[in-house]
């Protein structure tokens, strides 16, 4: 997801180089808590599950291989596709803090749920801000 550009300021100015270094030196082109490829269209089930053609294995959302995984039939194994495109997270949400250690490289599905708390607190703060502004205009009894 591209950086919204009210927060563009809190980023460094070698930001893509210094994502691009985490994703694709440290983790390898690989979602460092699924395993999952950049760039690859993998077969998923939704619940994160995904076949990994290359080891010709079903791995789970938390990067463990399983030991029975759907079983593939006709002509491939079953599920939807998803193009994984990798991209850097803040472990601490906190975007001025760059330090090796507070980035990881995810994948989309495991970006999403690093972030869902973080997420949810905003939307709060966004519902309480509108809420606050319409009794400004509105009054205590919606006069």
């Amino acid at each position: 997801m591209p950086i919204r550009p009210h927060h563009r300021w809190l980023y460094p100015i070698d930001w893509r180089e210094l994502s691009a270094s985490i994703r694709f030196r440290r983790a390898g082109g690989r979602c460092e808590a699924c395993g999952r490829p950049h760039g690859r269209l993998v077969v998923h089930l939704g619940d994160g599950r995904w076949w990994d053609a290359e080891r010709h294995a079903w791995w789970s959302g938390k990067g463990r291989v399983l030991r029975h995984g759907p079983t593939p039939e006709g002509h491939g194994p079953p599920g939807r596709t998803t193009r994984v495109v990798l991209a850097t997270a803040h472990g601490d949400h906190d975007p001025t803090n760059n330090n090796s250690s507070n980035l990881a490289a995810l994948c989309q599905r495991c970006h999403i749920l690093h972030d869902k708390a973080e997420h949810l607190r905003r939307r709060r703060l966004t519902y309480l801000a509108r809420r606050a502004i319409g009794d400004l205009f509105t009054g205590p009894y919606g006069h």
